[in-house]
């Protein structure tokens, strides 16, 4: 019998890879997806590299330097959902370190 708090599973697509993510809000949730997405596309073709892991760290370290910059211009308290992007991003990276 099903969780009745589990959050809905929704399926996104990455980089050319599906994902099974959990998320409140599935709209939250791919529109998520599609910020990494196109992060990672955009620093592959910035780069050289064809590893996927590679590439998804760079996004990752992009999207970390937004978020620094963005803290520093606010100077207060980061939304609650900046958390459950480092998560979703976390949940990927270790997906992607499991199947290559």
């Amino acid at each position: 019998m099903a969780n009745q708090t589990e959050q809905p599973s929704v399926a996104v697509e990455i980089y050319d890879q599906v994902y099974q993510l959990r998320g409140s809000d599935p709209a939250y949730v791919k529109g998520l997806a599609a910020i990494v997405d196109a992060k990672m596309r955009a620093v592959a073709a910035r780069s050289t590299t064809v590893d996927s892991l590679r590439v998804a760290v760079l996004a990752a370290l992009n999207l970390a330097d937004e978020l620094s910059v963005a803290r520093e211009k606010s100077q207060t308290n980061v939304d609650p959902r900046a958390a459950e992007l480092s998560s979703l991003l976390d949940a990927v990276l270790l997906d992607e370190r499991a199947a290559g």
